[in-house]
């Protein structure tokens, strides 16, 4: 039986550099066909998962863990089957590798191609998601490329557990032996040396908080992809369907705040307070979350206050509890139940504010005015950029990828959620018939 543990993380390391090697070059089938042996494996062994998540949820309790990171941490058979299904959406996407990009001959002719090929071994460092485990794993071999696993130490018998689960059944399908590898998610020491593997890893990519992204800064010397910090925001313009921007507020901050895609700040045009906030306010409060709020939106509530004797609805709409909103909160990811509130005077006021408070991930705009939609599209520079849509979209799976290892915040090699193609990089292929340069 093959094993997703080894005796350090060099040894992990190498033995993923030579199964990369043999990897690169298996075809579709095999690799369709060990991810689906993975999938069956996955709901067979239900039961074993969910006896490991069950001691890390116990562990993490008595840590005293938030609620927003027990939610991410915890599985359920329900949670596994979707990571199964999205094990199998991966099978049906189309194999990235031996793509042609482009192709033309030259003048000389020369018959030049380029075509994408795998980046060979990808380190996947992160924090408390288990189904990450699974996730990175498909893409990875999906994408010819062989990954070393490092998960947190919260989730450690989770991710020990689907590691080897995984690797069991690669293996068996016919995949190589240490192509999924895994390290065990131990101290600082143990990131810097996985960070500095630069003659086995050719990729890392950390998905956790800015405090994983300044870990990784200080000691990495394998390139990275900073799959970060999501400070989203959300804009509702002058012109905006002020019924359509409750539900979609509600829907970015209260369907699951514990996840990058969250919204953590609300601008709002000076024009639409009065028709926005009396009813937004109080679904926020009914969902518990917590306001903190520039000058003019308190004074606002406070208005509503005022009037709770005479508006019916008064009482409930300023039932939401406001705190003043210091320069720290703009900037903040809160990953919990904390909405940021802010009003704002144009469009451009609030691209300004997102351009100074912002981490570049996924930002949005209420309205129908499409002059407006246009330049908040230009003006804001973010991975994903929205127009009357929720920012909880950004998402491998939510936009047909199958699923994906993280969301890149920075532009090169990669933007926006990772998936197959970004974990591919290319080469160029050239045929000729003698041809010497003169």
């Amino acid at each position: 039986m093959a094993t997703a543990l080894s005796t350090s993380v060099a040894d992990t390391c190498r033995a993923a550099r030579r199964a990369a090697r043999e990897l690169a070059q298996i075809d579709s089938a095999r690799k369709d066909a060990a991810l689906s042996a993975i999938t069956r494996a996955l709901i067979e062994r239900t039961d074993e998962i969910l006896a490991a998540n069950a001691l890390d949820m116990e562990l993490g309790r008595e840590a005293g863990l938030g609620d927003a990171l027990l939610d991410r941490l915890a599985l359920d058979a329900s949670r596994i089957s979707m990571i199964a299904r999205a094990v199998q959406d991966i099978v049906a996407l189309p194999d990235p590798v031996g793509e042609v990009i482009e192709g033309r001959r030259l003048p000389n002719g020369l018959d030049i191609q380029r075509v994408r090929v795998p980046l060979g071994v990808v380190a996947v460092v992160y924090e408390a998601r288990p189904n990450v485990t699974i996730d990175a794993t498909a893409l990875c071999v999906k994408s010819g490329n062989a990954i070393v696993l490092r998960g947190s130490s919260m989730a450690t018998h989770s991710n020990a557990t689907l590691a080897q689960i995984a690797a069991q059944a690669a293996v068996a399908a016919g995949l190589p032996e240490g192509c999924i590898g895994l390290v065990s998610g131990g101290g600082r020491e143990e990131l810097a040396q996985l960070a500095s593997q630069n003659d086995t890893v050719d990729l890392i990519i950390p998905r956790g908080g800015e405090g994983l992204k300044a870990a990784l800064q200080e000691v990495a010397t394998v390139p990275v992809i900073y799959a970060a910090s999501g400070n989203c925001h959300i804009y509702v313009d002058a012109t905006a369907d002020l019924e359509r921007a409750r539900a979609i507020v509600l829907n970015a901050k209260t369907q699951r705040p514990g996840v990058c895609n969250a919204v953590e700040t609300l601008l709002v045009h000076e024009s639409v307070l009065a028709g926005l906030l009396p009813g937004l306010l109080g679904a926020l409060g009914d969902a518990g979350v917590l306001v903190r709020a520039d000058e003019r939106v308190r004074a606002f509530a406070d208005i509503l206050s005022e009037e709770r004797t005479t508006l019916g609805e008064g009482r409930r709409h300023c039932e939401v509890a406001i705190e003043p909103a210091t320069e720290e909160d703009w900037a903040t990811e809160y990953l919990a139940l904390t909405l940021a509130v802010g009003v704002v005077d144009s469009a451009q006021e609030a691209i300004e504010h997102i351009s100074r408070y912002g981490s570049g991930h996924s930002e949005a705009i209420l309205t129908r005015d499409t002059d407006a939609a246009r330049a908040f599209q230009l003006g804001v520079d973010a991975a994903c950029v929205y127009v009357n849509a929720s920012t909880r979209f950004t998402d491998g799976g939510e936009f047909g990828m199958g699923a994906e290892i993280g969301n890149s915040t920075q532009k090169l090699h990669a933007r926006g959620p990772i998936g197959l193609r970004e974990l591919c990089t290319y080469k160029y292929l050239v045929s000729g018939d003698g041809h010497v340069r003169g």
